[in-house]
């Protein structure tokens, strides 16, 4: 039997890389983002065994109406990948951060993420076990959720409260057999990160990262597929730092 794997965010960079290596490891793949599909038509053309599906993880309505597709295709999702996210439209000091600003980043990255997780851990917890497991879920968190950036603290915020969310799902379905980790990125090349390529270069270039160098969506790609392979099956609720070292305190 395919596993099926859920994966928002899908057609940015870290989310499209976890695409492709899904597909190429065998999965079906439901993939969700908002950008409409006759955008993303020749982006996805290669692939046999992925479904994509325009949403807002914002939307309640959008969310069940993509699982409702994900089981009417495939009647049982093995892997739940939340890649989704976004960061807020314009950097602002904290001190003048909106609530306009604060609501459109937390209802996605955090909301979103929350509500999305929620619907998919009820579907696990009813399903067989396949390879001694009923399911694995992967969250994109941030070196952001431990990290100060006082112009975009609603990100910070944001995938803090991810992390947590790693922790509350893998402590309630550990029981259930289901692992719940996360990854947390740090430098990485994404539409995100493009606009402030030049202060990366510079951070990079004077040894702020110990690996010296961009982190790309394929070492976001690959540590999330370890997480969900079964090959760390006594590990939950733990964060792995795709970071380059970023995280090593040094003098």
């Amino acid at each position: 039997m395919k596993k099926v794997a859920f994966i928002t965010g899908a057609a940015g960079g870290i989310g499209f890389a976890t695409v492709e290596k899904f597909a190429k490891e065998g999965y079906s793949v439901v993939a969700m983002d908002i950008v409409p599909e006759e955008n993303v038509k020749e982006k996805f053309a290669g692939f046999d065994t992925v479904v994509y599906i325009s949403g807002n993880l914002a939307s309640a309505a959008d969310r069940e109406r993509a699982v409702d597709v994900a089981l009417e295709k495939f009647s049982r999702i093995d892997v739940l990948v939340n890649v989704a996210g976004v960061a807020p439209k314009v950097r602002n000091d904290i001190l003048e951060m909106t609530e306009e600003s604060y609501d459109f980043v937390t209802d996605i990255n955090t909301k979103g993420t929350f509500f999305l997780t929620q619907k998919i851990a009820n579907i696990m917890v009813k399903q067989d076990l396949l390879d001694g497991a009923r399911g694995y879920i992967a969250n994109v968190s941030s070196c952001s959720a431990y990290t100060s950036s006082t112009s975009r603290g609603e990100y910070c915020i944001s995938k803090a409260g991810v992390s947590m969310i790693t922790k509350l799902f893998a402590d309630r379905l550990a029981p259930e057999g289901i692992t719940v980790n996360e990854i947390c990125p740090g430098i990485i090349a994404t539409g995100m990160t493009e606009k402030v390529k030049a202060k990366y270069d510079k951070y990079i270039a004077e040894g702020n990262v110990p690996i010296r160098r961009w982190g790309t969506p394929e070492d976001c790609a690959n540590a999330i597929y370890t997480l969900c392979s079964g090959a760390l099956g006594y590990t939950t609720g733990q964060s792995i730092l795709v970071d380059g070292g970023m995280h090593i305190r040094r003098l």
